[in-house]
C-alpha cells in the first residue's frame, strides 16, 4: 500500500515538531532538550515503556503490538544531534542558536520515527514488539556504540534493527538501498615530523621539516594509487598541514599533518593503518628527521545484511511505488555500523530532493519527504510482524 492515510493527515502535526526541533539544534550528547521533547511526544502517544540516558541521552520505547511481548522484536533507529555549523538558510524557523544547526537532517530522521510512533500506537496492527531507538552523538561521538555498550540489543531483545537517512539529490520520498557495505569506515591520523629548525639561508645545517612533511603527503597517495586493489574504494586525504613557522625565512622544526581513511573494506582499515605508518616513519629517517603516527579508529563500514535489506526494499517499494535496491555504495561514514555488528539489519536512504548537501550551511531538510519516511518505518513493522 502507498503512504498511510493517518500519516498523510499528520503530515502538518509532524511538520511541526521538525521544525521545532531545527530551531533549538543540540550537539553530541547535549541533546538534553530534544530527549526531553521526545519523551513528551511518547508520553502522549500512549507507548508502552520509555527509558531514558541509554548512551548517556538516549531514549528507548517500547510498543507492543496485539500479542503484547511475543513474537519478533525489531529495532528502529533515528538521530537526534545537530552539527556546529552557522546556519545560512535564512527560513523563519532557522537555528536559534548560535553555531549550531540541523545540517544533516536529524531533526527530520527523529520527527519521521515519533510520526511512526504515533500511528503505530494507535493502531498496534502487528504481532510483536517495535522498540523504538533516539540515539545522540551520531556526528562524531559514537552514540550508536555507546547506546550497545549500554546493552540496548539484550536489554530489549532486539532481534533485527533498521535505520534511515536523508538523501540530497535524489527525489523526494524516493527509496534507496544494496546489500553489503552500503557506506564506508573513518579513521583519522595525525602525523607530526619533527627535524631540526634553522635559517632559510642555511639549510644545510638544518633538517626542514615543511620538505620531510611534503614528501610524506605526496608519498602517502601510494597507499590507494599502488597498494588497494583498483575495484576496491579506499579514500585518504590530509585535509591539514601546519608547522611551527611563521616567517619566510624560517626553516620549520616541526610539522603536523592530519587526515582521514575511508574504506568500504574492513581489510583496507588494517593495510590503509599499517602503510601510512610505514611511509610517514621510513619516509622522514630517510631524510634524517622523526615522524610520530597517532591513529584513531572511527566508525566502521556500515553492512547491510542480505535478508533485512530485502524486508527493508519491500517496505520501501510498497510505500513508494518503487525502489533502487542496488544503488551505489558511498563514502561517508555512518555510527548505525555499530548496531549492524551487534544485530541484523539495513540501513536505507530517502530523498531529499534538489537541496544543498548535508553538512552545508544552506542545507534543510524537506518536508515533503517526512509522509514517506514514517509509512516506511511503520509499514516495516507491519510487514516483519504481521498479525495471524
Amino acid at each position: 500500500m502507498p503512504i498511510k492515510n493517518r500519516l498523510a493527515d499528520m503530515h502538518d502535526e509532524i511538520t511541526g515538531w521538525r521544525r521545532h526541533l531545527h530551531a533549538h539544534p543540540e550537539l553530541l550528547y547535549d541533546v538534553h532538550e530534544t530527549a526531553a521533547f521526545v519523551v513528551e511526544r511518547l508520553k502522549s502517544f500512549g507507548v508502552d515503556d520509555i527509558t531514558t540516558g541509554i548512551g548517556k541521552t538516549g531514549v528507548v520505547a517500547v510498543i507492543k503490538g496485539k500479542s503484547g511481548s511475543k513474537g519478533r522484536v525489531i529495532g528502529l533507529r533515528a538521530d537526534m544531534d545537530a552539527l556546529p555549523i552557522e546556519e545560512a538558510t535564512g527560513l523563519d524557523y532557522a537555528s536559534s542558536v548560535p553555531g549550531k544547526m540541523h545540517a544533516c537532517g536529524h531533526d527530520g530522521h527523529t520527527s519521521m520515527l515519533l510520526g511512526a510512533a504515533k500511528y503505530l500506537a494507535e493502531t498496534r496492527n502487528f504481532d510483536g514488539t517495535a522498540v523504538l531507538i533516539f540515539q545522540p552523538a551520531e556526528e562524531g561521538g559514537a552514540g550508536g556504540l555507546a547506546m550497545c555498550q549500554d546493552g540496548l540489543m539484550e536489554r530489549w531483545g532486539i532481534q533485527e534493527v533498521y535505520g534511515m537517512h536523508n538523501m540530497p539529490g535524489m527525489a523526494v520520498g524516493e527509496f534507496a538501498i544494496r546489500p553489503g557495505a552500503l557506506l564506508a569506515s573513518s579513521d583519522e591520523f595525525e602525523i607530526v615530523v619533527t627535524g631540526k629548525g634553522g635559517h632559510a639561508a642555511a639549510p644545510h645545517d638544518a633538517v626542514d621539516t615543511t620538505l620531510v612533511a611534503s614528501q610524506i603527503v605526496v608519498s602517502l597517495q601510494s597507499v590507494v594509487a599502488r597498494t588497494v586493489d583498483p575495484v576496491k574504494r579506499v579514500v585518504l586525504t590530509v585535509g591539514t598541514f601546519e608547522t611551527d613557522s611563521v616567517a619566510s625565512n624560517v626553516i620549520a622544526h616541526t610539522a603536523r599533518l592530519l587526515g582521514t581513511v575511508r574504506t568500504l573494506d574492513p581489510e583496507y582499515r588494517a593495510i590503509a593503518e599499517e602503510r601510512v605508518r610505514r611511509i610517514a616513519e621510513d619516509t622522514a629517517s630517510a631524510f634524517g628527521a622523526r615522524a610520530e603516527v597517532t591513529w584513531t579508529p572511527g566508525y566502521p563500514v556500515t553492512v547491510n545484511s542480505e535478508t533485512e535489506t530485502r524486508h527493508a526494499a519491500e517496505a520501501a517499494e510498497a510505500v513508494a511505488g518503487k525502489v533502487n535496491s542496488n544503488t551505489d555504495p558511498i563514502m561517508p561514514s555512518e555510527d548505525f555500523a555499530y548496531m549492524l555488528e551487534e544485530r541484523p539489519g539495513a540501513y536505507i536512504f530517502i530523498g531529499n530532493g534538489d537541496t544543498a548537501m548535508c553538512h552545508h550551511p544552506a542545507y534543510n531538510f524537506d518536508d515533503g519527504a517526512i509522509p514517506a519516511g514514517c509509512s516506511w518505518f511503520a509499514e516495516l513493522v507491519e510487514r516483519r510482524m504481521p498479525v495471524a
